[in-house]
């Protein structure tokens, strides 16, 4: 008989939120995170200096509520992660003893470390500044550091993983934990993502082709998923972080179960690196569904990964269409979030779980009129009040990689 594996615990940092609360809430009032960055004048080498992003404002005091001894090895990216692991822990009743006794492990993603430590530590070899680097350096640029930070930080000696797939990472990195708990290897898992933004990282996304650009929409309506007006992403960052457990371990100490994960997949395209493919796509939702032993028809909402990018919300769409037409309400935050790369997994199920608890599907902010390669979907423009007991999850990334997560609601699988 299959193991059941539920999440017990859920954490996030972002710019809309430093709670899941705090984030739902936010997203429900329909409050934007993205704003002008004049700060990066001059920084961003895209041949422009009017950029957009939606940053995390991470208060001294917050940041020194982590012990120095733990907080000098750690980026920005460790540092949103393990203050996201602290919440999550926190709400599934995990005391030191369990996360210490090797039958908890740790899968936590980035898609490339620090970048602002990258930035920094490359601009002082570039200036032959070396003595100016710290000793710490090589801890917050690696990819697995917000894992191992957030393993040492809470003194977990079991299985540490970090897989690095860029915009899907953390909906892996959730989707491994599922899979090992499955096999017996672990009882439970923190498991996610984190990423930071930085001048580099819009840089990076400018020379794709991929970041909005427009001289007629303000900041706050850049992003704009399956909308006609769209015209690419805004970066965001911040940390989604969940406790992943085998039900009976969980039931064992009375912990609180926030849903159950009952199906997962991940693939890839294999004939392309850049663009998003819809037949990959469905086929990941497919596979997902099948693990699950769902139809389509028992699916009440999809958590799209949708960026506002033109080709990866016509992909997208179209591979939801394929497999659940118009009967299903899809939605993408990243209207109010941007896109916050490889935590997104994490922080956009963290959102997802909010609205399972509360009934209701967060809209697509932004979508004054569906673009026409969009069409054909449920695409709610306003909070949606409704059962929200069965949803797919999608994180879809550059290297042609898919990743589907599905949950059912902790009533739906009592």
């Amino acid at each position: 008989m299959k193991r059941r594996i539920v999440v017990t615990g859920a954490g996030v940092t972002s710019s809309l939120g430093y709670t899941p609360a705090e984030l739902y809430q936010s997203l429900l009032a329909g409050k934007s995170a993205v704003r002008l960055m004049p700060e990066w004048q001059g920084l961003v080498p895209v041949g422009s200096d009017h950029v957009s992003a939606a940053p995390v404002a991470i208060s001294p005091e917050k940041s020194k509520s982590i012990k120095r001894h733990y907080r000098r090895s750690m980026g920005n990216a460790a540092l949103f992660a393990t203050l996201a692991a602290q919440q999550a822990v926190v709400e599934s009743g995990l005391a030191a003893e369990i996360l210490g006794n090797g039958r908890a492990g740790c899968i936590i993603s980035s898609t490339i470390g620090s970048s602002s430590e990258v930035y920094e530590s490359t601009k002082a070899v570039i200036e032959h500044r070396f003595n100016d680097l710290s000793a710490c350096q090589f801890f917050r640029i690696v990819s697995h550091s917000s894992a191992f930070n957030v393993a040492n930080f809470f003194g977990i000696n079991g299985v540490q993983l970090s897989p690095c797939s860029a915009c899907a990472s953390s909906l892996q990195s959730i989707g491994l934990a599922y899979e090992q708990i499955l096999a017996g290897r672990q009882e439970l898992f923190l498991a996610g993502g984190s990423d930071e933004v930085t001048p580099i990282v819009l840089g990076s996304f400018r020379h794709l082709y991929a970041l909005a650009d427009s001289d007629e929409l303000p900041p706050e309506e850049l992003s704009r998923p399956f909308d006609a007006r769209r015209c690419g992403l805004v970066c965001g960052e911040g940390a989604g972080i969940l406790v992943v457990e085998e039900y009976e371990h969980a039931r064992r100490r009375q912990a609180p179960v926030l849903a159950e994960i009952i199906g997962y997949a991940t693939n890839c395209t294999g004939t392309q690196i850049s663009q998003s493919d819809s037949a990959s796509i469905e086929a990941c939702m497919r596979l997902a569904l099948a693990d699950a032993q769902i139809a389509p028809d028992d699916v009440d909402y999809v958590s799209a990964h949708a960026t506002s990018t033109v080709a990866g919300d016509r992909e997208e769409a179209a591979a939801i269409r394929a497999v659940f037409g118009d009967r299903v309400p899809v939605s993408s935050v990243k209207g109010q979030l941007g896109h916050t790369l490889g935590a997104s997994g994490g922080i956009e199920t963290a959102a997802v779980l909010a609205m399972m608890r509360h009934g209701v599907i967060l809209p697509n902010a932004n979508l004054a009129a569906v673009a026409e390669d969009c069409a054909g979907l449920d695409l709610p423009a306003a909070p949606r009040q409704q059962p929200v007991r069965t949803v797919v999850k999608n994180c879809i990334a550059f290297g042609g990689v898919n990743a589907t997560l599905i949950m059912r609601s902790a009533e739906a699988g009592a």
